[in-house]
């Protein structure tokens, strides 16, 4: 941060100070006290350049040194571990910002405004919050659970929706494995999207959304709202946390339950991570046919396996080889992603073969492509 800006706006504090201090003890409302605040505002910043003034109001009324990153539209992610350290995704990279918050006071003034807009709110009994506003993420977690300062993280969705089309352009996969994905979707096959944190499952995910006819229909289960509804007919359930208990939870498995009420043609799951595994699967095991998810793994077979682990979850009564056989007859093809360097790409797929006594085995049907 420049020293103008530093040094004006510690000017502010100072006299922000001396009017919290004068009239703790009369009976001043908020309202005035703000307009008092914004005076001060405004009188430090008149003789300021325009970008220097534009900094200055951001950090006390707008979201500081994010507005200029939020802006950016080719930047996809925003980490804040502390006031003075911010960075961002570029590109698939991660750099740090040039720019920070003034103090922990205006770093914890933006999160209560971050908060505000998502209708939540940061205290003891509540220390995070996980929500969508427009087209960002947010999750914030509250000082004592990071052992440190409170962590911010915005993740941004992209202004153009995401088309096989495009990801083929951008050398995501090859042409043959490009024709490969739009067959299995045609043809109607369960599949998963499996890949670690940043690889493109959610972008893989939105293009094949896009491949939706006008009048099929899905029904889209996530716990922040991620995917685009590809027509009129489709439709989105979102889960529900309230850690008052004023209201309770709706989880994924309940909505699943629901939606299958919904006459869904298809079934989209934005990530399978909890005992909705077993649900799904016996819903897929009923028709349904062509429906899809995404799991956090970096292989195939470490897919399979979580997939028994969450589904035991849901049905810790069920033995190993009932369970294997219930996936083996519900899920057809895994897509694995990933990121290297930067770059997102299709590392490969894999069809499920058959159950042995060893476990499900899969065979890579694009590698002899």
């Amino acid at each position: 941060m420049e020293f103008i800006l530093a040094e004006r706006m510690q000017s502010i504090f100072v006299q922000q100070k001396k009017i919290a201090d004068s009239t703790w003890d009369l009976d001043a409302v908020e309202e005035q006290k703000e307009q008092s605040l914004q005076k001060i505002i405004d009188r430090e910043v008149v003789s300021l350049a325009e970008n220097h003034k534009a900094r200055i109001l951001s950090e006390f009324n707008g979201y500081g040194c994010l507005d200029v990153l939020l802006d950016d539209e080719q930047i996809t992610e925003i980490l804040v571990n502390s006031y003075d350290q911010v960075f961002f995704e570029k590109s698939g990279k991660l750099f740090r910002s040039t720019d920070h918050f003034f103090s922990e006071q205006t770093y914890a003034a933006v999160l209560d405004r971050l908060s505000q807009k998502c209708h939540s709110y940061l205290n003891r009994e509540k220390p995070f919050v996980e929500a969508q506003f427009g087209k960002w993420r947010i999750t914030i977690l509250f000082s004592e659970l990071s052992r440190g300062s409170t962590l911010l993280s915005i993740r941004k969705q992209p202004n153009d929706r995401w088309t096989l089309d495009r990801l083929r352009e951008l050398d995501w996969c090859s042409d043959k494995q490009f024709e490969l994905i739009k067959n299995i979707f045609k043809t109607k096959k369960n599949f998963l999207v499996v890949g670690g944190t940043g690889s493109g499952k959610t972008s893989l995910l939105q293009s094949l959304l896009q491949q939706f006819s006008e009048f099929e229909r899905a029904v889209i289960i996530e716990d922040t709202q991620e995917l685009h509804l590809p027509n009129a007919v489709c439709c989105s359930l979102l889960t529900r946390q309230d850690p008052s208990g004023a209201v309770g939870d709706v989880t994924m498995d309940d909505l699943l339950k629901r939606a299958l009420r919904l006459r869904p043609d298809r079934l989209v799951i934005g990530e399978i991570r909890g005992a909705e595994a077993k649900s799904l699967l016996m819903a897929l095991a009923t028709g349904h046919d062509g429906s899809f998810g995404s799991m956090h793994a970096r292989t195939a077979q470490e897919a399979l396996l979580r997939l028994e682990m969450l589904i035991q979850m849901g049905a810790p009564q069920w033995n190993l080889k009932s369970i294997r056989n219930l996936i083996a007859m519900t899920l057809q093809v895994i897509f694995v992603v990933e990121k290297v360097d930067g770059k997102r790409q299709l590392r490969g797929i894999y069809e499920v073969t058959s159950v042995e006594d060893t476990g499900i085995l899969l065979q890579q049907i694009d590698d002899t492509l």
